[in-house]
């Protein structure tokens, strides 16, 4: 079974804790031993794993985002959103966590976070539990 919840993003490019969340249906699907695997069906947006304790983590990561894929170049999509596109693929849409003793195998300092580029957004994200 796929679980499914929504993230409402306020920013036009955030980093959204979604810990909590994937934390949530990791214990309510009972698994002990297994995978976690999460998803976001969208183009504009990513996901990632870092750090949680220090917010300035996460805003260099979007400012260095920004830096790299310029807003300036000369793109052919004409929506205007043609940098999401790129941060997106640089990110990538999914990722895989341990569950072991029923609990998602994070480290100390990482959280899961939603990457949005193209805000603000109310986006989905998709968990998949495999057991072992």
């Amino acid at each position: 079974m796929v679980h499914k919840f929504k993230v409402t993003t306020s920013g036009k490019s955030e980093m959204a804790d979604i810990t909590r969340q994937v934390r949530g249906i990791v214990t309510e699907n009972g698994v002990e031993e297994g995978v976690c695997h999460v998803f976001v069906p969208h183009t504009t947006c990513g996901l990632a794993i870092n750090e949680n304790a220090d917010p300035n983590v996460r805003r260099d990561i979007i400012a260095k985002l920004n830096e790299s894929v310029s807003e300036d170049f000369p793109y052919r999509h004409a929506e205007g959103n043609s940098p999401a596109h790129i941060k997106s693929v640089l990110v990538g849409p999914s990722l895989t966590v341990f569950v072991e003793d029923g609990a998602l195998q994070l480290g100390t300092w990482q959280g899961i976070y939603l990457c949005e580029y193209d805000g603000p957004r109310t986006r989905e994200v998709w968990v998949k539990i495999i057991k072992a």
